[in-house]
């Protein structure tokens, strides 16, 4: 049971990026360092994140339903989340995302439930992977790439 323990540990480690890594495993000569080459996806993932391709898809299933023209929270707070200017543009309220800076992207913060209300309201939250996106696109930049 202690090695199931220390195991489970160092496989948190791991995936919380603190320099832990399993002996050998067998994805690490995968093209980006995970399974499938996605890297960018995985928790502490250190590839590349698109907006296109990886950030775009998730705001169009689990934000668009109400934050595109014509929609209520659109009408409530300003954010359009249907192109990546709206989504930088941010609300009437100030911006969304920060840059470089996860930790005080409105975005972030409101996804991950670190504010009073959680995003999408009344609907089933993020799951942890989408999160990860979110947060990594966010520190890398939060580029239109």
């Amino acid at each position: 049971m202690r090695t199931h323990s220390r195991f489970t540990l160092w496989s948190v480690a791991a995936l919380l990026g603190l320099g832990v890594t399993l002996a050998n495993p067998s994805w690490a000569a995968a093209p980006g360092g995970a399974p499938g080459g996605a890297a960018a996806n995985a928790p502490g993932g250190s590839g590349r994140v698109s907006f296109a391709e990886d950030v775009f898809p998730i705001l169009q299933n689990r934000c668009l339903e109400c934050h595109k023209t014509g929609a209520p929270g659109l009408a409530f707070s300003g954010l359009n989340l249907e192109t990546y200017e709206g989504l930088m543009q941010g609300t009437r309220f100030g911006p969304v995302v920060v840059p470089g800076n996860s930790m005080v992207s409105n975005l972030n913060v409101l996804v991950e439930g670190r504010a009073g209300i959680r995003m999408p309201h009344n609907r089933k939250r993020l799951t942890a992977c989408e999160i990860e996106i979110l947060r990594n696109w966010v520190n890398q930049g939060a580029k239109n790439n």
